[in-house]
């Protein structure tokens, strides 16, 4: 019996790429305003000390918003900016990035569909990135949100999915998850004994093949393996 439904975001329920494309670039243009560093350090080089703090830091490797913020302290710190600006800087630089990372567009289909399965099931997001799915929708739609990185458990680490099932009282075969990422959503869902319903965005095909598995090319599909579980 299904009892509960566990959502990736980004590229599940809205199409990612650009809205991360304008976070990008428009945040670091507002503090290059401030600072003037940028043609010091352009935004390649904030990429490549985010890296390198992911590095530096491997159990925070998955929390994005404190891999950016410890990049960007780093190179107004270089820039010759005093510490106490510098901070001040990048928590206003962070707060204005949060902002820009949530205006995102949702597919027509994800909220109606979010609205229709919270009236029967248990709802819960599981990310690896940092947006707080409740300042998108209606809060009272998910009973749990996990934010992976956060808890230094991104996906495909399998406390993620775990710490979810935990908080919505479901064992993985009473569950599903769906997601679009094979290494990150299907695969380690799988692996815990939980349905998957895996968007296959590029139309590359399942890997394997397995009873569990349901292969979707966008989140609107979800009704039809919803039904094909529960007869």
């Amino acid at each position: 019996m299904l009892k509960a439904i566990t959502f990736d975001l980004d590229d599940t329920l809205w199409d990612n790429g650009p809205v991360m494309a304008r976070t990008e670039q428009v945040h670091y243009d507002w503090l290059d305003q401030q600072a003037h560093h940028a043609e010091r350090f352009p935004l390649s080089e904030y990429v490549a000390r985010r890296e390198a703090m992911a590095q530096r830091y491997p159990l925070r490797r998955g929390d994005f918003t404190f891999l950016r913020h410890e990049a960007l302290l780093s190179i107004l710190q270089d820039h010759g900016l005093p510490d106490h600006d510098a901070r001040r800087l990048v928590a206003e630089t962070i707060d204005y990035m949060l902002t820009l990372r949530h205006e995102v567009t949702l597919y027509d289909e994800s909220l109606p569909l979010l609205e229709t399965l919270a009236e029967n099931y248990r709802l819960g997001a599981i990310t690896n990135g940092n947006v707080d799915v409740r300042r998108v929708v209606d809060a009272t739609l998910f009973d749990v949100v996990i934010n992976a990185g956060e808890i230094h458990a991104p996906k495909p680490d399998a406390r993620a999915f775990l710490a979810a099932l935990a908080r919505m009282r479901a064992t993985a075969g009473e569950s599903l998850h769906v997601g679009d990422s094979w290494k990150e959503d299907a695969l380690p869902a799988l692996r815990l004994g939980m349905n998957v319903a895996w968007i296959d965005r590029r139309g590359s095909g399942s890997p394997i093949e397995h009873p569990r598995l349901h292969r979707l090319a966008h989140v609107r599909e979800l009704p039809d393996v919803i039904e094909a579980l529960t007869q």
